[in-house]
């Protein structure tokens, strides 16, 4: 018997016919599958990006923990894209446009720039992908140019500084705030919030409060170095956030002028806990960054899913001193919710 027989024409494209339904069964079963679970979006989309303002800090490494946590809570798929620099705006406007032009399901992100990234994120809201801001905010509406907001009350953590200042200051004295780069909501208003607690104690004297640290905390401390004059002159000094903070440290530390100054931050990683604890800073506001990137996923699964979500969600802050530093409440912000 000739084993090489070749099918007649009938019969192959009997056994097409067959392939091809079994093929359609399986994708129809894996289509099934991949709708289960997770966020309820069309054709399967689980994909929710995340853009903070940068990669580089501590605060934002654990962003990206919580963030992480979240997805896989969540059965969703965290892409985690962050600028190279914190002053990068375009950069993160092109993240925002590449995400929109991927179609992902929803965008989490920290505007680098509270007008500059309008027009992304509105563009996003436009094409349905839901945007959830976190830790800054946006010169838009909630609802409607984005979702809502995530993170600290930064006008309040502006003014526990103010107030912890003027308290270790005893209400008198000359005071120095480094700012930290302008178009940054959230410090902006940890700024504006130091500045009103500072006013509310007629006998503390600002005498500079217009300069600006940059984007990184070896800029912030060239800043601080060349302010050392001005410093020499003042009883306490604030900064709004972590490079800033850490910037002015190395300065003074330099300077030999740690403990001489009263000096209050914002924001916690290693070295500056370490400095809260010699002393070497009177307090930092802390925020609560692991939980800012799992609310923040949270917020778009649940948009995703039809929930109803809160215009702006609180993710708290705490002042850390020396007192403190080791309650199960400061511990807390550490762990993963």
């Amino acid at each position: 018997m000739n084993r090489n027989v070749i099918p007649s024409a009938h019969c192959w494209s009997g056994w097409c016919a067959v392939l091809a339904l079994g093929l359609m069964l399986v994708a129809g079963c894996k289509e099934e599958k991949s709708q289960t679970g997770g966020a309820s979006t069309s054709g399967g989309n689980k994909n929710i990006a995340v853009i903070p303002k940068g990669a580089t800090h501590e605060h934002w490494k654990r962003v990206e923990e919580g963030a992480e946590k979240a997805g896989k809570e969540f059965g969703v798929n965290v892409i985690w894209k962050a600028p190279q620099t914190e002053n990068d705006r375009q950069e993160q406007i092109q993240l925002v446009e590449q995400f929109t032009a991927d179609k992902v399901a929803a965008i989490v992100v920290a505007p680098l720039d509270e007008k500059g990234l309008v027009r992304p994120i509105r563009q996003a809201m436009d094409e349905k992908i839901p945007v959830i801001l976190i830790d800054s905010g946006l010169a838009g509406e909630a609802g409607k140019d984005y979702v809502c907001y995530v993170g600290t009350d930064n006008r309040k953590g502006g003014e526990m500084a103010g107030e912890a200042l003027a308290g270790a200051l005893g209400g008198k004295g000359k005071v120095v705030m480094l700012r930290y780069m302008e178009g940054s909501a959230s410090t902006e208003q940890r700024e504006s919030g130091f500045l009103d607690a500072i006013h509310k104690h007629p006998d503390i004297q600002m005498i500079s409060d217009n300069q600006y640290a940059g984007a990184t905390s070896d800029v912030a401390q060239t800043k601080a170095a060349n302010m050392i004059d001005t410093l020499r002159q003042a009883d306490g000094v604030y900064c709004p956030n972590e490079s800033s903070t850490y910037g002015m440290l190395q300065a003074l530390r330099k300077a030999d002028l740690l403990g001489k100054i009263k000096f209050v931050g914002f924001d916690t990683s290693p070295p500056l806990l370490e400095a809260v604890r010699k002393g070497e800073i009177v307090a930092v506001v802390a925020q609560n960054p692991i939980r800012m990137g799992y609310l923040g996923v949270k917020a778009a699964v649940d948009t995703l899913n039809g929930k109803k979500v809160e215009p702006s969600v609180d993710t708290g802050e705490i002042l850390i001193t020396k007192d403190n530093i080791d309650s199960p409440e400061v511990k807390a912000l550490f762990v993963t919710p």
